[in-house]
């Protein structure tokens, strides 16, 4: 098994025990929200429309700013901003729970740009939803949705971290071999998860409940578009062998 060297240390003094591109993302996003405060209501509007992702910028009969670049960026940039400190700390909090194991299993490459494919499926989804609407989507959800779908993946197969065995907690929990996806379906516990993501973002998206300030929208979509992404991603980028 050649992925050895991305598994967690069995013993660490760090303050937080996580990849460096964990720690290094949530520091990222913790700090262009903080800067993102220090500008005025003017720039902030500003960023919001340039960067945040506006199904509507792509069918309006006029330009909104930033226009054509933000169409090629937003889809991605929109997952760098957030609504609010709760917004950022409770995602950057998500992150460092399923992200890490994630990485520990990917690596930085692989992790970012399975992250970044997710974040992009969940900006299709909404625009799927919402193709007309004009309110700015914000927030790194839909990528951290396919860390907890690409986890649900691995965690629960036998040996896995979240396996229903005793746990034996070492770094080896999460190199095992994932089992398929037909696998995944009928395991009692992985399914357990999936039923319970899915029905905890309908209730908020149904009920209307978010971590946004107003005028800025996390979406329930593309929480469900990044983790529908992030189930069938995952053994396209996973290194561990199924033979390991």
């Amino acid at each position: 098994m050649k992925h050895q060297n991305h598994m967690p240390p069995e013993d660490n003094n760090r303050a937080i025990n996580a990849p460096n591109v964990i720690i290094g993302l949530t520091a990222l996003l913790i700090g262009i929200h903080a800067g993102i405060g220090l500008v005025s209501e003017q720039n902030y509007v500003e960023v919001l429309v340039r960067f945040s992702f506006i199904p509507a910028r792509y069918g309006t009969l006029f330009d909104l700013p930033g226009s054509p670049y933000s169409e090629w960026i937003s889809p991605l940039s929109y997952a760098l901003l957030h609504g609010s400190w709760l917004h950022v700390l409770t995602n950057s909090i998500w992150m460092l729970a399923f992200g890490s194991a994630l990485a520990w299993r990917f690596g930085t490459g692989r992790f970012l740009l399975f992250s970044a494919l997710c974040a992009i499926a969940g900006a299709g989804a909404h625009f799927l939803a919402n193709p007309d609407s004009m309110v700015p989507t914000v927030g790194a959800s839909a990528a951290i949705s396919g860390h907890m779908a690409a986890v649900g993946r691995f965690a629960f197969s036998a040996g896995g971290p979240l396996a229903r065995s005793p746990l034996r907690r070492s770094p080896s929990n999460f190199l095992q071999p994932a089992e398929p996806l037909s696998a995944v379906l009928r395991n009692r516990s992985a399914m357990s998860f999936i039923v319970i993501w899915f029905a905890m973002n309908l209730l908020f998206g149904l009920s209307g409940a978010g971590l946004a300030e107003e005028g800025a929208r996390i979406a329930w979509e593309a929480h469900l578009g990044g983790f529908l992404a992030g189930l069938l991603l995952f053994p396209l980028l996973d290194p561990v062998s199924r033979k390991a």
